[in-house]
């Protein structure tokens, strides 16, 4: 099977490749980029006024399959995600099991596989049970799939089970992804600790649990040599650790979500519990310091960390409904619109922290469009407007903050291995 893509914008940063050109596609591959191609017997996209990049990949997305299928499953997920332009997924193990053992792992490979859509990559649990106490079958479900470990939503607090689990997947060469909360210092909070959680009468999660979490990490990928990746980072101070970590040359990195960068504590003032998120969103001023460490590259990563949720247990009152939105389907025109038109951040970073940003940070084998990559491909319109409808979306659940935002930028198609997965109507 050929495909053409014709006349796009390419932009590939692991190539630091940037101009109008034309893409040649042949058996899943990437088999030319130039000027003025032209072949025989060939389906052809014609990429005119639009963006071809290298399939978007977000680090970290929940699936909710196995155990909770009415909120979402691998086949809605990854439809979700080539909606919104992402080839590949990475799934965070709070599953119903856990995924902590190679069957639940293949369990999940085997759905994705069924889909037939977005590449899903499993991420295996720290503990057994995520609960904290014992390591999980980490070696087992690496062998099975599994491209990272992390017991996301619940911290690992025992920092010596922690280290423990740094150099084993160092020995794996796996990467250690923690949700960096301090859960003594945030116990019972439901937003950002200052002055709106105080208006708000709403228990507050201070910056110190994230930052005191941060700093342990740092301190033990230093000891154990591990690779490790801080998730969803929020606060200002852990950017500031990140930063000196990589200025030391430890294997630390971190991804930032768009809500983040779009959104601040002052959001929560009307209760809608779709800004009911953990990390909680933060204060102006770190989400500036946010906006400015994707500039100059502190930040490697954006993803969503898409936890879809049933709209009935987010009428909840807000100290009672859970932790989390969705994001898969409105990332690119909430970081186009907050960080391209509205910060001057260029196409090219943004791009970067969508593909070879996260590839790197977990080791994966996407991310660029160099002739015999894989070819992932996402084309966008970075200019579209459109006007968010969660009832038109792919995802089983609609808990999203920016319903009825006007964003600016949209998906036009989404192939993966060649593959058409996905196209605008």
């Amino acid at each position: 099977m050929k495909l053409l893509i014709k006349g796009g914008r390419i932009i590939d940063p692991e190539s630091g490749f940037d101009r109008v050109a034309d893409l040649l596609i042949e058996d899943g591959r990437v088999a030319q980029v130039g000027s003025s191609l032209s072949e025989s017997g060939v389906e052809i996209f014609d990429a005119a006024g639009l963006i071809v990049a290298p399939g978007f990949i977000d680090l970290h997305v929940h699936l909710r399959e196995p155990g909770e299928e009415y909120k979402e499953t691998v086949a809605s997920g990854a439809e979700a995600a080539v909606a919104g332009g992402f080839t590949s997924i990475c799934a965070m193990p709070n599953t119903k099991p856990v995924n902590d053992n190679a069957s639940v792992t293949r369990y999940i490979i085997d759905k994705a596989r069924e889909a037939r859509l977005a590449n899903v990559y499993p991420v295996g649990a720290i503990t057994r049970g995520s609960m904290g106490e014992e390591l999980a079958e980490i070696a087992e479900m690496k062998e099975a799939g599994a491209i990272a470990i992390s017991d996301d939503g619940r911290p690992v607090m025992n920092s010596q089970v922690m280290r423990h689990a740094m150099e084993y997947a160092r020995d794996h060469n796996l990467v250690v992804v923690d949700h960096c909360q301090d859960t003594c210092l945030s116990a019972g909070g439901v937003m950002n600790e200052g002055r709106y959680s105080t208006l708000l009468g709403l228990k507050g999660m201070s910056v110190a649990a994230e930052d005191n979490h941060v700093s342990r990490d740092v301190i033990l990928s230093e000891v154990t040599g591990a690779r490790v990746h801080i998730a969803h980072i929020s606060t200002g101070g852990a950017v500031e650790m990140v930063r000196r970590a990589k200025g030391r040359g430890l294997s630390v990195t971190c991804e930032v979500t768009p809500h983040h960068l779009a959104l601040t504590d002052e959001s929560v003032l009307g209760f809608d519990t779709n800004t009911k998120m953990n990390p909680p969103l933060r204060s102006e001023a770190d989400r500036l310091v946010l906006i400015e460490a994707v500039r100059d590259g502190a930040i490697d990563a954006i993803a969503t960390d898409h936890a879809p949720h049933h709209a009935d247990e987010k009428m909840l009152e807000y100290d009672r409904a859970p932790f989390g939105v969705i994001g898969l389907e409105t990332a690119l025109g909430v970081v186009l619109t907050v960080l391209h038109h509205q910060s001057g951040i260029a196409l090219t970073r943004i791009v970067e922290m969508l593909t070879i940003g996260p590839a790197r940070a977990f080791g994966l084998p996407r991310g660029t469009l160099a002739a015999g990559a894989i070819a992932d491909v996402t084309i966008f319109d970075a200019d579209r407007e459109w006007t968010v409808d969660a009832r038109r979306f792919k995802s089983k659940s609609r808990n999203t903050p920016f319903g009825g935002w006007k964003l600016r930028g949209r998906v036009a198609a989404t192939f993966v291995e060649g593959r058409e997965v996905f196209r605008a109507e």
